[in-house]
Formats: structure tokens, C-alpha cells, sequence
């Protein structure tokens, strides 16, 4: 028996010729348009020995009878007992002018080319969307009932079935497989569709939450899943069955489950928090599609939406499915296929192996480079305070990756010294000393900067001062407070001000600002610090919202208490192992170039300012236990030039410090 498939090479077509190879005897043609024999080729290693038997035709599906050679029509004429028709496109993505020349266009050359060679049967894979958005039950004999054919994918599928039904002269059976996933026994897949768009979403929330905790879902309509072995063994026994021309199979699951139903077997196989909540859109049913349509096409949320389903890699129009109103009746194919032992699989069986085939090979994080030098790489990143700790480390750690670290800082003897060790490593640096703490002098460095180097790709506002206090030594001291104010938020900004326009003139750009756990904890004893720090988040949020549609990203990293020399006159300091390291804290600021995310922070900084949103006054109890129990800097109490010596830690000290790891004290 010898057979012609199109659509050979894309996911259900090869796995039907490897099912004809394993069940059926004589040769295969295949459809390959010129230039792509490579990519048959690669199926053919797949399919073993065997794969001698198929036989590549040259044509394309956007021509007249498939644009196969008048010799090679002459030389299949009435040789092709069966031809199966599966070159299409099944993506709600596609532009609807990639549909109509796939599905409607190749489906009429597609019969046309039957016709030609006196294809004994001619094949063809429609699909459930051919019913549109029908509301009940569909059934195998209905066709022209389709209503709601507005979306090109349904309206497409719909017409290319219909040429099939009023043009084909040769015998004709139409398969409609439901939505077709990956292989039941390994998971298989090659390209992400259907169920697969939530799959970012369950990681995301695996992620986030514990696997124990309930989540919110949605319910929706139900919607019919199927493996693609189960649809490719249905065709192959249904295509060799005889007395079955003329009719329509639906290759659908005769129970099948409700979206949010689907969604948590999913959450289960990823060890996601199962959504045992789930929330039936319909009852938002209730608001006129007039009113829907208005706030949809408010730019504020049309980008809000679009934002999120392209972070999610959802389709805009996804949702308008998930209270999908058709339920299929597969009846007569269930009598076609009765003792074949050919049946649709529990989903629960086998969503584990689509889960892990996702996340191991299709997942889209995986196909961008995430590496420190895959971002890095010959980008301009200027970072203040490059010459000692925090930034000393980073710039390394950079200029490792690759990137041209442009460092700053007072001391020219430091700059050069880490400069020179950044190049006996290979890598590139550029120095320049400037006090940042002098604001005409940020505009000369501005100037020099960008003539130097044309951009600054990456901005880390890094150089900072800190002073440990208590206010009521401070009564006499307002300087602190303008002299950190100075260098930590309008020294920061004046060298962002100064930066900006030429990022927004490029278009992208990212600023980076050094902050600190205190701003989340309201530490204690460092109210000249922490007020400065705060200053900078607060401008940082600003920028980032009149930015964000200008391709410069913001991020504020609130450090916690890292071994530098800025710490270094706080003796109490020097006993505590848990301060992080500038390696550590440079770690931290790798992952805020790579992923550009609004904040960086520990769990605990996090936590404290949950503690200071939810119970302000429990938080203020924590921290002035913190206050009291740890004195000021020997400095700090220093008095008429009378040196106070530091204490040895007591235990109750010592478990603080290990309950509030990170947090200045």
C-alpha cells in the first residue's frame, strides 16, 4: 500500500508516518518544499531503518496542485492509495493571512493535487475549530451548524474543511482531532500551544508559593485535550477502515474536563500550589460587552494586559476561550475504534511527562541567555565607588563577564590599583576620580563619561555614607544629615540626571541604586542613613513609572549590612559572622544586570516591612529592643575626645544578631 502525507515533518504528521512505518507495509511520499530536505532528513534518523521507505516529492502547499513536477504527478498517478492532508497551521498566534494561505489555500491545492495522481482516498485533518464557538453539542454530521466564526484560526479551519466537503471528487474522510498535546508515553512536543500557555503561569506560582498552600484558579468551559498518539493511531485505523468515506470523525476526548480542572492537574504534576479555589469567569457575564470593550481599549489597562500576557507568553485573545460553550460528540468514531483498544488516556496519567518535556526543553527561559555574559558582554557599566568593597567586587565580577567597567571614586592610588587588576584578568576597565559629593564636579565626570565612551549602558549608583547615631547623640550634629544627604541622594541623582537623556535618546538604558535593608526595618541609629536611602527609593519609583515605556529600567537593591570599610568604625560589627561579604553583595548585583527586576531583597528586609505595613507598633517594639540592647560606635559616644571602649557581646546580643541577620544594629 503506498501513501502521500503533507505536513510530514510538523508534529502530528510525523508522528503518523512513524506510525505507518511501524504498522504498515509499501512506500511513504512525502510533501518537502525545496530547501527543507534537511529537516526530513533529521526525522528520517529518528525513524531508524525503516525510513528508507520515504520518499521526499518537491512541492509547495502555496501552489497550484502543490507545485509538484508534472514528471513526478505522471510518475504517482494512481499509485497513492491513501493521501493524508495535515500541512496546516494550528497556532492562535498566526496572522490571519498566514492561515488563509495555510489552511485554506493549501487545502484546495491539496485536493486539486489528488486529483491529479487519482489518490484512491483523500485524508484530511481538520480540526474541533471548524465548529467555531458553537453553544451545545456538535455533533459528527454537522458542519454547516458552526457559528461564531469571527477569529481567522476557527474561520479557516471551518473553510478549509468546507473546499474539502464541495470540492474534493475523490473519496474523502475528515478527521477533527481535539486540542493535540504531546505524547502520552514521553511527553513529546515541538512547540508550545494550547494548555502549554498556562505553564509559564503554574512556574511562576511554584515559584512563589509553597506547594501546600491553596491557590485561586479559574473554572471555565470544558475543554478537549488529546495526545497526539491517540490521534495519529485513531487515523491510521480509521483511514483503513472500509465503507467509512464520506464521513467525519471527532478524535476527541468523550469526557473531558473543565479548564480549571485541567489547570490544577497541571499545578499537581509541576508541584505547583494546587488551585482548589476556582473562579467561573462567567459571572462576570453581568457587564455589557459594550462597557468590557470600552475598558479594554483605555490604553492604561490594553498595556497592562498586554504586559502581562506577554510576561506570562500568553495570547492577547487567550481568555476569550476559557469559557469555551462546545462539547463534542465523538459517539461514532468510539464504534469505529471499538476493540482496536485505541482510547483516550486520563489526562492525570500522563500531564507529569508534558509538565517535565516543557520545562526540560520548550520552556522559554531556557532559550534566553540568563548568564552574566550573555547580558554583560561589551556593555558601558559606570559604577560609583569602584575602587573598595561593594564596588571593587562588582566591577570585577563585570569585567569578568566581559563587560567595559567604567569605575569611580576620590582615591586615583585605588582606581588604578583595581584597574590594573581588573586587566591582568583580561578584562577592560576605565577609571576616573571624581567626589561625588560635589555636584559640579558629577557634571564635569557626566561630560567625560559619554565623550569617552559615547553611552552608559548600565548606571550603579554605589558610592554611598554611612553614619551610625542615635538621634539623641545627634542634637548638635545636622551636618551628618546634610553631608550623607549630599553624597547618597543628590550626589545619585544629579549623576543619574546627568545620564538619562542619553539612555532615553538610545532607548534602553538601566539605573541601578544601591539602598538598604533599613529602608524596609526603619533600623534604628541610623536615621541620617536610612532617610537618605529612602530619598533615593522614593525617586527611583518616580522614574521608573515615567520611564517604563522608554526602555530604561530601574532597580533599587536594599543591601543588607555587608563587610566594608564603611562599617569598619562600628566595633560591635567586627563579631558578627553573619554580615555577607562584597563578593556576596556583588552576586546580588549580577542578578539585578541580568534580570532588571524593581528590587532586590533579602527575605528579611522583606518581611520587615511587611511587619512595619501590618503591625507598625510590634515592629517598632522589635526595633528598639534592637536599639537599646546594642550601644553606639565608640566614636558615636565619644565626648570631649574621651574614647569609649567597645563591650564584648553578651548572649542575648549574640541571638539577636542571629534572628536579624543583614539588619544594621
Amino acid at each position: 500500500m503506498t501513501y502521500f502525507v503533507t505536513g510530514a515533518t510538523g508534529f502530528i504528521g510525523q508522528n503518523l508516518v512513524s506510525t505507518l512505518l511501524a504498522k504498515r507495509k509499501g512506500k511513504i511520499y512525502v510533501l518537502v518544499r525545496e530547501g527543507s530536505q534537511g529537516k526530513l532528513d533529521a526525522m528520517k534518523e529518528r525513524w531508524g531503518k525503516d525510513a528508507e521507505r520515504v520518499i521526499a516529492i518537491t512541492g509547495d502547499l502555496s501552489q497550484p496542485a502543490l507545485g509538484v513536477s508534472t514528471a513526478d504527478v505522471a510518475m504517482l498517478h494512481g499509485k497513492i492509495k491513501h493521501m493524508f492532508h495535515l500541512a496546516a497551521v494550528y497556532d492562535l498566534k498566526a496572522t490571519a493571512q498566514e492561515q488563509q494561505v495555510a489552511n485554506i489555500d493549501g487545502t484546495r491545492h491539496a485536493v486539486q493535487f489528488a486529483e491529479a495522481i487519482a489518490a484512491g482516498v483523500f485524508h484530511h485533518t481538520s480540526s474541533i475549530a471548524a465548529a467555531g464557538l458553537y453553544d451545545g453539542v456538535f455533533s459528527e454530521d454537522m458542519f454547516d451548524e458552526a457559528t461564531k466564526l469571527d477569529h481567522p484560526y476557527f474561520k479557516t479551519k471551518h473553510d478549509s474543511e468546507g473546499i474539502v466537503r464541495r470540492e474534493c471528487k475523490r473519496p474523502w474522510r475528515v478527521y477533527r482531532p481535539g486540542i493535540v498535546v504531546g505524547h502520552s508515553k514521553t511527553g513529546e512536543i515541538d512547540k508550545i500551544d494550547g494548555p502549554y500557555y498556562f505553564f509559564k503561569l503554574i512556574q511562576k506560582m511554584r515559584k512563589l508559593l509553597p506547594p501546600w498552600m491553596p491557590a485561586i484558579g479559574l473554572d471555565g468551559g470544558r475543554i478537549n485535550i488529546v495526545p497526539v498518539d491517540y490521534v495519529v493511531a485513531a487515523m491510521d485505523h480509521l483511514a483503513h477502515l472500509n465503507g467509512q468515506n464520506g464521513k467525519c470523525f471527532h478524535l476527541t476526548d468523550p469526557n473531558p474536563k473543565r479548564v480549571g480542572e485541567v489547570l490544577a492537574i497541571f499545578a499537581e504534576a509541576a508541584h505547583a500550589p494546587k488551585m482548589t479555589v476556582r473562579v467561573n469567569p462567567s459571572i462576570f457575564g453581568f457587564i455589557p460587552s459594550m462597557v468590557r470593550q470600552a475598558l479594554t481599549s483605555l490604553t492604561p489597562v490594553r498595556r497592562i494586559r498586554d504586559a502581562v500576557m506577554k510576561d506570562l507568553g500568553l495570547p492577547t485573545d487567550m481568555f476569550r476561550f476559557v469559557n469555551y460553550p462546545t462539547r463534542f460528540d465523538c459517539r461514532e468514531t468510539q464504534k469505529a475504534l471499538a476493540g482496536s483498544g485505541i482510547a483516550v488516556p486520563e489526562l492525570g496519567d500522563y500531564a507529569w511527562r508534558l509538565w517535565d518535556y516543557w520545562e526540560r526543553h520548550l520552556d522559554p527561559d531556557l532559550f534566553i541567555d540568563r548568564s552574566l555574559t550573555g547580558v554583560a558582554r561589551g556593555k558601558n557599566i559606570l559604577i560609583t565607588g569602584g575602587s573598595s568593597g561593594i564596588g571593587q567586587a562588582t566591577a570585577m565580577k563585570l569585567a569578568a563577564a566581559g563587560a567595559h567597567v567604567i569605575i569611580v571614586a576620590r582615591d586615583m592610588e585605588k582606581l588604578e590599583a583595581t584597574k590594573k587588576e581588573i586587566e591582568s584578568m583580561g578584562g577592560k576597565c576605565f577609571v576616573y576620580s571624581c567626589d561625588l559629593s560635589n555636584l559640579e564636579s558629577i557634571d564635569g565626570l557626566a561630560k567625560k563619561v559619554l565623550d569617552d565612551h559615547g553611552h552608559v549602558d548600565v548606571l550603579i549608583n554605589n558610592a554611598g555614607r554611612s553614619i551610625r547615631r542615635a538621634i539623641e547623640n545627634s542634637y548638635d550634629r545636622f551636618h551628618d544629615f546634610e553631608r550623607t544627604m549630599q553624597l547618597n541622594y543628590f550626589g545619585c541623582l544629579r549623576l543619574t540626571l546627568a545620564l538619562l537623556p542619553s539612555m532615553s535618546a538610545r532607548k534602553q538604558g538601566h539605573v541601578i541604586n544601591i539602598s538598604s535593608i533599613g529602608v524596609l526595618t526603619n533600623s534604628p541609629r541610623f536615621s541620617a542613613y536610612v532617610a537618605s536611602k529612602a530619598a533615593l527609593d522614593a525617586f527611583t519609583r518616580c522614574a521608573a513609572s515615567e520611564y517604563s515605556d522608554r526602555g530604561i529600567y530601574f532597580t533599587t537593591v536594599n543591601m543588607p549590612l555587608v563587610r566594608t570599610p564603611m562599617i569598619a568604625p562600628t566595633e560591635i560589627y567586627k563579631n558578627m559572622p553573619f554580615i555577607i561579604s562584597p563578593d556576596e553583595a556583588a552576586d546580588m548585583l549580577a542578578q539585578a544586570v541580568i534580570y532588571k527586576p524593581v528590587r532586590v531583597a533579602s527575605g528579611l528586609g522583606i518581611f520587615g516591612q511587611i511587619v512595619h505595613a501590618v503591625a507598625p507598633r510590634v515592629a517598632q517594639i522589635i526595633m528598639n529592643t534592637a536599639y537599646r540592647m546594642f550601644p553606639d560606635s565608640s566614636a558615636a559616644q565619644t565626648k570631649h575626645g574621651e574614647k569609649v571602649e567597645a563591650q564584648p557581646l553578651t548572649a542575648d546580643q549574640m541571638a539577636f544578631i542571629q534572628i536579624m541577620k543583614g539588619i544594621h544594629l
